[in-house]
């Protein structure tokens, strides 16, 4: 109960991290395409605060892992979206369609129905380390994949690849996570002798650069629908591959826990096809316009 309640206040601090942070870089003016603008974001306040957030939400995340099933923290975090949704609303303008808040309710109802009828059970706490690499060269191949293909995109698409590349990320720093917690009680030596510290430091860095290019492209939805969808998912594959987490415990079937995914995942594909705010007022994002102009719109000499 106490992990729940945890990854519960975690989702808050995830939910009001992402609006934030994502006011703050579409303050930036550099493009989506420009990656200074990850240096930029280091100036807004907004920004600053929206991390400061995400540290928290981390912290407590982490408490959550260190009692709880992997699979079970990360389905409540994943909730983070739901929360977000009147705070982008307030804070950034985003467009909530009746579309988005149904696509909430089913990834809500699917995530209850996964928790209360799948019964996932904690697995081993020490993993053998042919699983771990099997996990880490996994969530290599499909960061490469996804955050490749959404360099070739624009908008909501872009959106979607990133996000979901950077689920990747979140996915294998959670996982991790769960180990690093039991490493941090035995001192600094320990800390800095042991592989998980730096496996969540690249984890974090090259979720951290996914996500903002995402939120980057001004759509709050698709860009934590794919990501909280990949997190969740991966989670449960890394739950079952590296910890040996089930889906029901005793004798139970799974189908109806398979059943809750899925309609988590409807839900979250239909979040996925929220409208960007600018859109809506016939303003253009910042990702659409040409990389070329200027903060005043001029083109440079020789373009």
């Amino acid at each position: 109960m106490k992990a729940n309640v945890l990854a519960l206040l975690a989702a808050f601090a995830f939910a009001l991290g992402n609006v934030l942070q994502q006011k703050g870089t579409l303050e930036t003016p550099a493009a989506g395409d420009d990656p200074r603008f990850l240096v930029q974001i280091l100036r807004r306040p907004v920004w600053l605060s929206g991390a400061a957030c995400q540290g928290s939400g981390w912290v407590l995340q982490a408490f959550a892992l260190d009692t709880g099933s992997l699979i079970v923290v990360q389905s409540l975090t994943t909730m983070s979206l739901v929360i977000a949704l009147p705070l982008g609303r307030r804070i950034t303008g985003q467009t909530v369609t009746p579309r988005v808040w149904t696509g909430a309710a089913a990834m809500v109802a699917g995530i209850v129905l996964f928790l209360s009828v799948g019964s996932p059970t904690g697995g081993t706490s020490t993993p053998p380390a042919s699983a771990w690499w099997s996990a880490g060269l996994s969530a290599i191949a499909f960061v490469v994949v996804l955050g490749g293909l959404g360099r070739r995109r624009q908008g909501a698409t872009k959106a979607l690849l990133f996000g979901s590349a950077a689920g990747v990320a979140f996915a294998l720093q959670s996982a991790v996570t769960k180990i690093f917690v039991t490493v941090v009680g035995q001192g600094l030596s320990e800390v800095l002798s042991s592989w998980t510290i730096y496996v969540l430091i690249a984890s974090a860095l090259v979720g951290f650069v996914l996500q903002q290019s995402a939120l980057k492209t001004g759509v709050l939805a698709p860009a934590m629908a794919s990501s909280n969808a990949v997190t969740l998912f991966g989670s449960v594959a890394f739950g079952a591959s590296v910890f040996g987490e089930s889906l029901s415990s005793g004798g139970a079937r799974p189908t109806p826990a398979v059943i809750g995914l899925g309609v988590a995942l409807v839900g979250i594909v239909l979040l996925a096809g929220a409208k960007p705010p600018q859109a809506s007022q016939g303003m253009p994002r910042l990702d659409e316009l040409p990389a070329a102009e200027g903060r005043n719109g001029s083109r440079p000499s020789g373009s």
